[in-house]
């Protein structure tokens, strides 16, 4: 497997640089379990479900991660959180003319000092003077994806955000959800469609490259989880009812897989046979804490029946996930598809429902 297996080739222009004026403008491609491709719209997305079925939603908040300034020589900085360590210290990203040493002094917009402490591989640790969350809440700005090629804007403030967006935490947005207004999840649940969520907190490693020694060692950047009780509960009484559990977004699959996952590890699930266990009805059980969970084809996917996402970058762990989901020639066929009719790309793109193939040969 490399990373030339989950190549297509993408017109420039096909990636959106601004939202639609409606959520639910966007466009919708359906693939079925057969890997047939329906050409639909967003709102037709409640007829494509069944009464019974359980939508799952990732509820974490976009946080202004972004923060600009300049070193005590001068130099003008960019930093971008990835994570909130607590008591003033911060795991970021720094975009520099060249890289601070730890004790260098950095000045961000508004006056809020901090001072690099560490280096942990591609990020800086950072020890601010003042209140961090303050300074971000004020002077920060929302953190857009590199390939929009514009300054974030008052809009993206709202818009780079979805509508349920609770728990404060993530650097970037589970876009799969930013289709979804008020008057159409009140539509999903008319239809009979339940709706849960947990939190998976996306962290800005989901747009760094894919490295080679991720690939070799089969895990991914770290981000946090949880998986609260009564999700699990609503995911078994779909499966008591045989109806489905669709995800909006890769980060809600992989939260679930590591929940499944947890579970089965388990003394009790660990002394069942291969056999029972691979028959055996999933059982999640909540979980809170950090996964590393990286998802390509051949991975057994337990929860997830069917899953609501966007459009993802060439050659990206995003991309290699929904291929072991519904099989790599089926989805690169459909991106192929995308492509020639002209859909819209990436975060503030089109959007797709994706049904789980059967088998592994595909």
């Amino acid at each position: 497997m490399s990373l030339q297996d989950f190549h297509y080739d993408l017109p420039p222009e096909l990636i959106a640089q601004q939202p639609l004026e409606h959520r639910t403008a966007s466009r919708l491609l359906h693939v079925n379990r057969q890997g047939i491709l329906e050409d639909t719209g967003f709102p037709s997305l409640p007829g494509l479900l069944n009464p019974g079925d359980l939508l799952v939603l990732n509820d974490t908040r976009v946080v202004p991660a972004r923060l600009y300034g300049r070193k005590a020589s001068g130099g003008r900085i960019e930093m971008l959180l990835e994570r909130d360590l607590g008591q003033g210290l911060a795991r970021v990203q720094l975009r520099a003319s060249r890289s601070p040493v730890p004790g260098t002094t950095l000045e961000f917009d508004g006056g809020t000092t901090a001072q690099v402490m560490d280096r942990d591989g591609q990020f800086f640790i950072l020890k601010f003077s003042g209140d961090m969350d303050r300074a971000l809440a004020t002077h920060g700005h929302m953190p857009l994806p590199p390939y929009i090629k514009r300054p974030d804007t008052a809009e993206d403030k709202q818009r780079y955000q979805t509508v349920y967006a609770r728990e404060n935490g993530a650097v970037a947005a589970p876009t799969a959800g930013l289709h979804f207004d008020r008057p159409l999840l009140e539509a999903l649940q008319q239809k009979g469609v339940r709706i849960a969520a947990l939190t998976l907190h996306v962290g800005a490693g989901t747009f760094r490259p894919l490295q080679p020694e991720q690939l070799a060692a089969g895990r991914l950047h770290s981000e946090r989880v949880q998986v609260p009780d009564d999700l699990c509960a609503a995911v078994a009484v779909a499966r008591a009812g045989g109806h489905r559990v669709i995800a909006v977004g890769t980060t809600v699959v992989r939260a679930l897989e590591t929940a499944a996952l947890a579970a089965e590890s388990r003394p009790e699930k660990q002394r069942r046979t291969t056999a029972a266990a691979a028959t055996a009805a999933t059982e999640l059980a909540p979980f809170a804490g950090e996964t590393e969970l990286f998802i390509r084809p051949g991975y057994r996917f337990r929860v997830a029946d069917a899953m609501v996402t966007n459009f993802h970058l060439p050659e990206s762990s995003l991309l290699m996930l929904v291929c072991a989901f519904a099989g790599t020639d089926r989805m690169l066929a459909a991106y192929r598809h995308a492509v020639m009719h002209r859909y819209r790309f990436f975060s503030y793109g089109d959007a797709m429902l994706i049904e789980r193939a059967n088998g592994a040969a595909l």
